[in-house]
Formats: structure tokens, sequence, C-alpha cells
């Protein structure tokens, strides 16, 4: 998923809005029981400062360190959760061309970049061990 609403202006990596700290709250309260067994196996976010602030309280619920990854380099993200999360279930959290990015990697699927703004969108992809991906868009 992208990070939530960035703060208005300028700056290269801005932080997060009040109401993208208030959706990221959110968040860890629709994915806090997902660290049970079977749940919630990792947290990916790139290494720009709103997927941070997004991944920051679902991490601190589930006691999660997020593993970065640079926004630069899905390819060599979307290999590590194959590899390290194989039969797992891992949040990404990137901007909105590595959303994408990750995407295409893990499936093939292009879904094109976001809409400026975009930020209410969660993809789940699935990749089963034999088989295609599958890949399913959800509106929050």
């Amino acid at each position: 998923m992208r990070p939530v609403e960035k703060q208005p202006g300028s700056i290269d990596d801005p932080p997060l809005s009040p109401e993208g700290e208030q959706r990221a709250q959110r968040l860890a309260q629709m994915f806090g029981d997902a660290g049970a067994a079977g749940g919630l196996e990792a947290i990916y976010a790139s290494d720009d400062r709103r997927a941070q602030q997004t991944a920051a309280p679902l991490a601190q619920r589930l006691h999660r360190t997020p593993q970065l990854f640079s926004a630069g380099d899905a390819r060599t993200a979307a290999a590590r959760v194959l590899r390290e999360h194989a039969g797992g279930t891992v949040l990404v959290i990137g901007s909105g061309t590595t959303v994408p990015q990750m995407i295409h990697e893990l499936n093939g699927v292009d879904v094109g970049a976001a809409a400026p703004g975009e930020s209410d969108i969660l993809y789940v992809v699935s990749v089963p061990s034999i088989g295609r991906a599958h890949l399913v868009r959800i509106r929050l």
C-alpha cells in the first residue's frame, strides 16, 4: 500500500499530514491482530519518511521492526520478500511508484502509478508456491 496523506509543501521527503497520521493509526487497528499465529510475518517500508511513519503504529503494536528497502529498488525488495517469507503474510508500504513496481515484480501485473492524492488503496498479492499469483485491489 502507499503511505497515507502528506503535509502540503515542497520538501522532497514530506512528513505525514494529521489526516495521514490518523489513517496510519487506523491501519494499525485494522491489522493489529494480524501478528497472531499465522498472521502478519513482516512489515516492509520504503526508505521515504511517509512510508516509515505509516508503518510505525502497526509495527509498534505488533512489536516488529519494519524492514526498510530503497524506494528505487523494488526488484530487490520483492525478491527478498519471496525468499524470506515464502508462504507468509507481509505488508509492504511504499511510494506511489514503488508499490506498482513491487506488484509487478511479485505477479507481473502492471497496476500503473497511483493518482495524486490516491493513498487509500490496498493491494493484496497472493503468491502461491504453484500456479499464478493473484491480485486484489481494495479501497480503504
